[in-house]
């Protein structure tokens, strides 16, 4: 008598099976951390992880967008990072904006804001289209095989700095120490970079000091020269606040580009049929597509939040102390939103994703930038090089803070209308 075969299906998952505290959670395969979410979902309230204090998970849309946008009651000081930044660090490096509440987080704003003039958005504007077709001309002429390291990862980089005015005999080193910065932001070596991380942001701030005394006495016209002469309130940025903003700039502005860049190649790549309509009409389609691409791939996972006053929240009531984490990449994927969320669908109408926050004053100023970014590229990559897609998965970074790249194989066959 043959003996029926076992099964080798893995058992259903349960909701108690799931923390989010557990470093090994961020190891699991996307597909299971996505179904775990979404179970978290269903429960009639946030759950609580991790031992001690812990946190709260705020993992519906809703919970989402309106803890983002109640401040006073959810503030972002201390950190909004998991730990949170050392007192010595923010005496040391200056305190990120990310960090800040209140009148000093709007001051800071306003002067950023204010920076950003018609002028200098419109140059930006001319320079990403400018910077997307020179990226392009490199790669077709060089053929290389990664595309994170050829493409997604310079075309942020390079946009960031001209629009800083960075010297290009900075430019090198300042790459390198981006690298250096967020290299351990995952779960194998914790969630923030000790000592080659920080060393890293001491040199990168030390450049920028050193640029910030040069333009103060000689303005070019570029963001860092608009930054120390701005009078708000009679006041302009100090060297301490210039190198905090632009280590934001810097590495969250790049990394997070440069990793929706790869994640919509590997999302065109793996879905013919959404690349096809995109190209069908690019200038109609590609709003869509962005907005799509950074919702499904979601480049920040989490930030964090500390209740500042009693409150209610997602039937929880909250008292001062508290930690809660909101997890956009889960809000990204709630079904009470966004119909068949694990779809890939750039017509997708209306996309209210949170990709760059829930709203409220920490809304990304980069947003903009950032999708002109993606668009200018693609639009290069995909009409002028042939066949250009991934040939293997991407090679993704474990971790609980951002959906990294590290890696993407991709190729490409020259356009006949391209030198040889």
């Amino acid at each position: 008598m043959k003996v029926p075969k076992q099964s080798s299906a893995p058992p259903p998952l349960r909701v108690e099976d799931v923390d989010l505290a557990d470093p090994s959670f961020w190891r699991l395969p996307r597909s299971v951390r996505l179904e775990s979410f979404a179970l978290l979902r269903g429960l009639p309230a946030p759950a609580h992880f991790g031992t001690g204090p812990g946190f709260h998970a705020l993992v519906r849309h809703a919970d989402v967008m309106e803890a983002s946008r109640r401040p006073k009651e959810f503030a972002s000081a201390p950190g909004v990072t998991t730990p949170e930044p050392a007192a010595w660090a923010k005496a040391v490096f200056g305190n990120s904006m990310v960090n800040m509440d209140g009148p000093e987080h709007a001051r800071m704003r306003r002067i950023v804001s204010r920076a950003f003039t018609p002028k200098l958005l419109a140059d930006a504007e001319d320079d990403v289209r400018e910077v997307a077709r020179r990226i392009v001309d490199g790669m077709i002429a060089e053929r290389p095989r990664d595309f994170v390291a050829s493409v997604a990862s310079r075309m942020p980089f390079e946009i960031i700095c001209n629009l800083m005015g960075i010297p290009e005999r900075y430019r090198r080193e300042i790459a390198e120490r981006i690298d250096q910065a967020s290299e351990n932001v995952g779960v194998k070596r914790g969630l923030r970079m000790p000592g080659r991380g920080l060393r890293a942001l001491a040199h990168m701030q030390l450049v920028m000091a050193k640029l910030a005394r040069e333009r103060r006495s000689r303005p070019t016209g570029d963001l860092i020269s608009a930054l120390v002469t701005a009078d708000i309130d009679g006041q302009s940025l100090t060297s301490r606040q210039l190198g905090a903003f632009f280590s934001l700039l810097l590495v969250a502005g790049v990394e997070t580009t440069r990793n929706a860049i790869a994640h919509g190649l590997a999302l065109l790549s793996g879905h013919p049929d959404q690349r096809a309509l995109l190209m069908s009409d690019f200038d109609r389609r590609a709003d869509g597509a962005v907005d799509e691409i950074v919702r499904h791939s979601t480049p920040i996972i989490q930030f964090r939040r500390t209740v500042a006053a009693p409150c209610e929240l997602g039937g929880r009531a909250f008292h001062p102390g508290e930690k809660v984490v909101l997890f956009y990449a889960s809000a990204n994927r709630d079904e009470a939103v966004f119909e068949n969320p694990d779809a890939f669908d750039i017509t997708r109408d209306p996309n209210p994703h949170l990709g760059y926050g829930g709203g409220g004053p920490h809304y990304c100023l980069g947003a903009h930038l950032a999708r002109q970014e993606m668009k200018a590229l693609f639009h290069e990559l995909f009409t002028r090089p042939r066949d250009l897609r991934t040939v293997g998965a991407a090679e993704l970074v474990d971790s609980s803070f951002d959906n990294r790249v590290r890696a993407l194989p991709f190729a490409f066959e020259p356009s006949w209308a391209e030198p040889s």
